[in-house]
């Protein structure tokens, strides 16, 4: 940044606000666990939101303020895509030169995706970090709906197609398991490419000792996928000497939710040029909004054609760039 954006920033920090207010040398902190939304949330609004935690990522890299950031990784609900963009931005952030230092007391494959990034990675004693591979589980019900003299009935187009066989088959058919099967092949082998890339081994050892079993924290630590077995507390002591932190109060710290308020703008970054819009559509597909239903609850293509529209005819916007979230819902209200 220039001389005089960098005044700017700095008088636009004077002047904030209390609650956006960030004490220099603070670290930003931010627990990701359970379901990680694609939409924004308010202030007001609890839980994650993916596309908040990516700009504070963004945001803490170029902010003076922060000097680093404390991730807490745990069992997460989102899927793969979202993981992959959360891991894309820590990676990013390390390239700002500061440090990045994830706490996983429980995870699987997918929480490990994540925390590898880290440019340090601790653990407690007691943890229980489970790598098993890759498994997909479904519930069939035919077996169940004869025991009480219920025959379904279900209308299907094509092989592939398996909405139906919850309730009109007693287990997989052979193109499900083609379908499933690919589908965590793909994953798994990111999974495994990505992992060998982050340790400096080939693929085939990273396998191997995926396959052993791996079930005791200590020897997670001592094949270097862990950095040490330490507590929280421990952590933030060392994230405090590491800051210059010499008083007895504790860590300088910033939460997701706190920093999330901060704008980009506030540090000089993004705006000028062309804009290009952001329209996020999450949740199943209905062509018009029921009257028990909630106004955020879902895509309804009358309300997403009417945004697409605006955008379109819109001199403001050179490009719109449409992110959908979805397990799929109405063919019609997809096709219009």
């Amino acid at each position: 940044l220039g001389w005089g954006t960098q005044l700017a920033v700095k008088l636009k920090m004077l002047v904030a606000p209390p609650w956006k207010r960030v004490r220099k040398g603070s670290v930003l902190t931010m627990t990701l666990r359970g379901e990680i939304s694609d939409q924004l949330k308010t202030r007001f609004s609890s839980g994650l939101s993916l596309p908040q935690i990516c700009e504070n990522f963004e945001k803490a890299a170029y902010d003076p303020r922060i000097s680093g950031i404390y991730l807490h990784i745990e069992p997460l609900s989102c899927g793969w895509g979202k993981a992959e963009e959360i891991r894309r931005h820590i990676v990013d952030f390390k390239k700002s030169g500061k440090f990045v230092v994830g706490y996983m007391p429980v995870g699987g494959e997918k929480e490990y995706y994540l925390a590898s990034a880290c440019a340090e990675l601790y653990a407690p004693p007691s943890a229980y970090v489970a790598l098993y591979g890759l498994t997909i589980q479904q519930t069939f019900l035919r077996g169940v709906l004869e025991k009480v003299g219920v025959q379904p009935e279900i209308q299907r187009i094509g092989r592939y197609k398996s909405a139906g066989d919850q309730l009109g088959r007693k287990s997989m058919s052979n193109e499900v398991k083609e379908m499933l099967g690919a589908l965590l092949d793909n994953i798994y082998g990111n999974w495994l490419d990505t992992v060998s890339s982050t340790h400096g081994k080939k693929k085939e050892e990273i396998e191997e000792f995926v396959n052993s079993g791996v079930y005791q924290v200590e020897r997670l630590k001592k094949e270097g996928w862990i950095t040490d077995l330490l507590y929280d507390d421990q952590v933030m002591t060392m994230l405090k000497e590491r800051v210059g932190q010499n008083d007895k109060k504790s860590l300088r710290m910033v939460d997701y939710s706190k920093y999330s308020r901060v704008r980009k703008s506030t540090l000089g970054i993004g705006g000028g040029g062309d804009l290009i819009a952001v329209i996020r559509a999450s949740g199943s597909i209905t062509r018009t909004r029921s009257g028990l239903s909630v106004s955020s609850s879902g895509i309804i293509a009358e309300q997403l054609i009417k945004k697409i529209r605006t955008v379109r005819e819109s001199e403001k916007y050179k490009a719109v760039i449409l992110r959908i979230d979805s397990p799929g819902g109405d063919a019609l209200a997809s096709d219009l």
